[in-house]
């Protein structure tokens, strides 16, 4: 099997010939192992290809989560729904949240993906990827979109959004039906455009600070109508802040797979969820940016033996942070191989 093979067979509740190894890796780390400034892998595309490609050839066995992903940053959705976007050499991008704030943004039309802000740019540059990739007989297998409230929060301040869905529920409510329905469409619209995709993945942090009241209120609506909206493709969920009081409520969510915090202990979530697959959970500051690769190996491995390999698919326990080194990703590859 390969890594995709193993990712996409573990998700399914499947066993493999041995537990998978798959990270979410983009621009705040991708640049560094490229050797590039953030800009230049923004516009180089010969260089951003050539990265990419490279992955798959320096870690043979590592499905990469959602692989070939054309971002820039967190821009994607808050530009196509009017935030100002400040670019950096070194860095990626920040945004700079509506001035109107939660009534402008409630105001708003949902955007569309083909016309507005950067996704019109992502968009081409999937398109001008499988067209490099298809005669290497490779395809992009999945496309990517922040969650609701991740989007939401970036756009009028998180502050604002958690203040918010207590004082102004019903402009919170519509706000949400607006970003959630930009969602959609941008799903829908990366996914049209590539030859033969496989899977969606949805990042939304913000979803882990809420209440289990809260949940059933701001989060199940909104979270439940896209999935529902990709009924036979592989579902992956990033949330990356520790919630364990979310854990029943999460569960009901229709995703496949939950990317989740290494502050949360794998056994127990595992027991608390066995109907999903977890991706997870080494520390990826402590452990794969400042410890050493005999420690991930050993947490990567507590991490198999607490979840008697089933059901796991081995991960940071979050995207992969800047100044992760190669030698740190082939420790978990190790734990995987005994």
């Amino acid at each position: 099997m390969n890594p995709w093979e193993r990712f996409v067979a573990v998700a399914h509740g499947a066993q493999t010939d041995r537990v998978p190894v798959a990270l979410i890796v983009d621009s705040p780390w991708l640049p560094g192992m490229g050797g590039i400034s953030t800009l230049d892998y923004f516009l180089r595309e010969d260089e951003w290809f050539k990265i990419n490609l490279g992955l798959s050839e320096r870690f043979p066995e590592v499905a990469w989560i959602p692989g070939w992903w054309v971002e820039y940053g967190m821009t994607a959705e808050p530009s196509a729904l009017g935030a100002r976007i400040a670019w950096h050499k070194n860095e990626p991008p920040s945004i700079e949240p509506l001035r109107g704030k939660l009534a402008e943004l409630a105001s708003l039309e949902p955007a569309d993906p083909q016309v507005h802000g950067m996704m019109p740019l992502v968009l081409q540059g999937y398109a001008n990827a499988e067209r490099r990739l298809v005669p290497l007989g490779q395809n992009i297998k999945m496309v990517a979109a922040r969650g609701p409230l991740a989007i939401a929060g970036w756009l009028i301040g998180f502050s604002d959004l958690m203040l918010g869905l207590k004082t102004e529920p019903e402009l919170t409510h519509r706000a949400l039906a607006v970003v959630t329905e930009t969602v959609i469409r941008w799903l829908h619209a990366q996914w049209n455009v590539l030859r033969a995709p496989e899977a969606i993945l949805v990042l939304d942090d913000i979803v882990g600070m809420v209440s289990p009241k809260m949940f059933d209120e701001f989060v199940r609506p909104y979270f439940a109508r896209i999935f529902a909206e990709f009924p036979n493709a592989l579902r992956v969920y990033h949330n990356d802040t520790p919630c364990p009081r979310l854990i029943p409520s999460l569960a009901t969510l229709d995703f496949h797979v939950w990317n989740f915090s290494h502050l949360m202990d794998v056994g127990a979530v595992q027991a608390a969820m066995p109907q999903k697959a977890l991706m997870g959970n080494v520390p990826p500051l402590d452990i794969l940016v400042r410890g050493t690769p005999a420690q991930a190996e050993a947490w990567a491995r507590e991490c198999i033996q607490k979840t008697g390999g089933r059901n796991i698919i081995v991960s940071a326990g979050g995207g992969v942070n800047g100044g992760t080194s190669a030698e740190m990703l082939d420790a978990l590859v190790r734990a995987t191989q005994a």
